[in-house]
């Protein structure tokens, strides 16, 4: 792509006929797209043919995907308190680990930027790091978070871990010994309802830009009545050195919950929202707070990826489907 995107389509769609889809990943080559379900199946699709092969191996919903560098090995994590390591293309996957990794559902999965090192989070509120290969525990963070971990990112050049948690906080560790080094806070993405006595929003994604400058936190705002559903999706935009706020960005009149964020590597912002509002992809500029960009999607959306080729986006739903959009520059006259 030469421009940011104008123009949105859906190209693919596929349909589960299990229970609806709850996250989904692009394999690092670019042939398959990973997603996983309510009726505890991990699903590979090939993006040429359209085929389908099941992953069993969970005995509950699985909901974190992450791939090993030479994309042959991807590793799922389920609410089963259970992470399971896969051979990405074989005919007739079988786990090649199982690891009871947490007390808890495991929520997040994320890749050192060297491949080595897998880390883990989840509603015992741990983070802990994994030797990629084997499967093996390297080490338990130094500090459990305040409440549940919702995400994880590696900053691609420091050295750092972050995690994100329920109370729209970002933890900064430092991968080499496990230490706390600071903690930064997105308060906008947290509510907490004294009425329903319930915590909700969170940091349900981070993201960084290439060069590791500025970083997204994705979640929800406004929740004036959380378990009504009535809140709207935001992404907090961190200046990272300093931990400043340097943007809120919203997606004009939708409500719901900004699953995810991620940066394109032209530089603009790509999210995924859906809830009462409906399911879109939302696009944004650095500079501004409202998206430039959106795609109505058939149904509400519930996580996202982009494919390596930077022009494809899969999403999925919970009507059950995986839908594959190609971004387009709009032509000029």
């Amino acid at each position: 792509m030469n421009a940011v995107p104008k123009q949105t389509h859906i190209v693919s769609q596929w349909k589960h006929d299990g229970g609806p889809l709850i996250n989904c990943r692009f394999d690092p080559t670019g042939n398959y797209v990973f997603a996983t379900a309510e009726d505890r199946q991990v699903l590979r699709w090939e993006l040429k043919s359209g085929n389908k092969i099941s992953f069993s191996g969970h005995d509950s919903w699985a909901r974190g995907i992450a791939f090993s560098h030479d994309g042959q090995t991807v590793v799922t994590s389920g609410y089963d308190d259970t992470l399971i390591w896969w051979p990405v293309a074989a005919e007739k996957p079988e786990p090649i680990h199982k690891v009871k990794a947490h007390k808890g559902w495991i929520r997040a999965l994320a890749v050192s930027p060297d491949g080595t090192i897998l880390a883990s989070g989840g509603n015992d509120r741990m983070v802990k790091l994994w030797n990629m290969k084997d499967g093996s525990l390297i080490r338990e963070m130094s500090k459990p978070h305040e409440l549940d971990v919702y995400s994880l990112a590696f900053h691609p050049h420091d050295g750092q871990l972050l995690s994100g948690d329920l109370m729209g906080k970002v933890h900064q560790w430092t991968v080499a010994d496990g230490k706390l080094t600071r903690v930064l806070e997105a308060k906008d993405l947290h509510t907490y309802n004294g009425g329903q006595q319930v915590h909700y929003g969170g940091i349900r994604s981070i993201a960084f830009t290439p060069d590791g400058k500025q970083m997204a936190c994705a979640g929800l705002t406004k929740a004036t009545n959380p378990l009504g559903a009535v809140n709207e999706p935001m992404v907090v935009r961190f200046d990272y050195e300093p931990g400043k706020i340097l943007k809120k960005h919203m997606i004009d009149g939708v409500k719901g919950i900004a699953w995810r964020a991620l940066f394109h590597p032209e530089g603009h912002l790509i999210g995924c929202s859906g809830g009462s509002g409906g399911g879109f992809l939302a696009f944004w500029n650095a500079k501004d707070d409202k998206a430039f960009h959106k795609l109505k999607m058939p149904d509400t959306a519930r996580e996202c990826d982009l494919h390596p080729d930077g022009m494809q986006v899969a999403t999925v739903h919970f009507d059950r489907h995986l839908r594959i959009s190609k971004m387009a520059a709009k032509k000029e006259k």
